[in-house]
């Protein structure tokens, strides 16, 4: 039996990775490609979206009788070398010949990854590359598509997307986007106001009451007043809904539906060092 291995974050699954799959199994000799949605990659520190889901979107963009996508990184909840991944799959299918598909952007650093000389005597390096850009001495398969998936977080573009999910995946990250411009722009009133500190923390998908919580410090009591009139007047009239607000002069506390704003004076931070209970709460659900 023959098989390739592709791996990667899929944060958005999008076109170019369906282009490499169609290649893959057009002109590869393989019987089985197997895919893999990474937890975390070994050389990111965080992912967009949740791995969980990353998984759903390619098993249903992708998987058929002749592409099985494998959940042994995602459910191993932490960052998986390549070789791990290849010997997991060994153990399975007994392979006589794995092909590891690799992005031509991962050549620089492939010297880097772990074990790399044993990963290269388990395995043999098929580049996705665009054509005149091929890979010198390996095997290349010739990818027409051009699609950047941290370009296209940014600026997410349907047409860039699988079919079979686009709807659902577009949500994610286009209300993903949204937030990340609010965000954005609190963070930005409150740093030119003279706000300290200021730390965000992503709550999405951790069972948290809100999505996001942003807290600052504050100069003193009047500052935190003052901070809070100005998020109200500059963030009001773009739309942003002050849902409650507690508004004690040493802990303000905004409600703005999906997010929280605390305002606290640095005694009052310190004292309830509110930022640690939220860090081991992020912990405990990842």
């Amino acid at each position: 039996m023959k098989l390739a291995f592709f791996g990667g974050s899929f944060d958005p699954p999008h076109l170019g990775h369906e282009a490499i799959i169609n290649e893959a199994l057009s002109e590869l000799n393989i019987d089985l490609l197997v895919v893999m949605p990474t937890w975390l990659s070994p050389f990111k520190k965080s992912f967009y979206a949740p791995a969980s889901l990353r998984l759903f979107w390619v098993k249903n963009a992708w998987e058929n009788k002749r592409v099985h996508v494998s959940d042994f990184e995602v459910k191993a909840k932490r960052a998986v070398p390549s070789l791990e991944s290849v010997r997991h799959i060994k153990s399975i299918y007994n392979p006589s010949k794995i092909y590891l598909i690799i992005g031509h952007d991962n050549l620089k650093s492939l010297h880097k990854w772990h074990a790399y000389e044993t990963l290269c005597k388990e395995v043999e390096f098929v580049v996705a590359s665009r054509s005149g850009n091929e890979a010198l001495g390996l095997k290349n398969l010739k990818i027409n598509a051009s699609i950047s998936s941290s370009k296209l977080r940014s600026r997410m573009d349907p047409s860039s997307l699988p079919k079979s999910v686009r709807n659902q995946v577009f949500e994610y990250y286009h209300t993903r986007i949204e937030m990340k411009k609010r965000i954005e722009r609190i963070v930005s009133i409150l740093d030119e106001k003279k706000a300290e500190n200021i730390q965000v923390f992503d709550m999405e998908n951790k069972d948290y009451f809100v999505s996001h919580v942003i807290i600052a410090t504050t100069l003193g009591e009047r500052h935190g007043e003052a901070l809070l009139d100005d998020l109200k007047d500059q963030l009001k009239p773009l739309g942003e809904e002050f849902l409650h607000i507690d508004p004690a002069s040493e802990w303000v506390v905004v409600d703005l539906g999906d997010m929280l704003i605390h305002l606290m004076t640095p005694e009052y931070r310190s004292r309830y060092n509110l930022e640690e209970f939220l860090s081991d709460f992020e912990k405990a659900r990842m």
